[in-house]
């Protein structure tokens, strides 16, 4: 089971609704299929990063991600972080600040709306 969060480049969306809209369309445009995937942007890159930094990517002690690579579920403007559910609370609270920090938005498509 896991707990997932989408963070992309661009505008903040006005409210929930907005939000959860640009994530279906940047999710079904960049990550839906193979064919779609692009290189994740440079502001993108730089978030994977900061956040591998704190909870790297494969560490057997407390595995936080779902997925093997954090950076392999990212396409152009959005990346679509996969959390392992029993470290999901602290981690995406880290997650969703440093994604301010970076100036980009962070949704929760579980909640559809967007993390402060």
């Amino acid at each position: 089971m896991s707990y997932d969060l989408a963070v992309w480049d661009g505008d903040l969306p006005f409210d929930n609704r907005a939000a959860s809209s640009a994530h279906d369309e940047l999710y079904g445009r960049y990550l839906e299929s193979d064919d779609a995937a692009v290189p994740p942007t440079p502001r993108i890159v730089a978030y994977v990063e900061a956040l591998a930094a704190r909870y790297p990517d494969g560490v057997d002690h407390g595995v936080v991600w779902a997925s093997p690579t954090v950076i392999d579920e990212a396409s152009g403007p959005i990346v679509y972080l996969l959390m392992s559910y029993g470290q999901a609370e602290e981690v995406s609270e880290f997650a969703a600040a440093l994604a301010r920090e970076h100036g980009l938005v962070c949704f929760d498509p579980q909640g559809e709306c967007l993390r402060p």
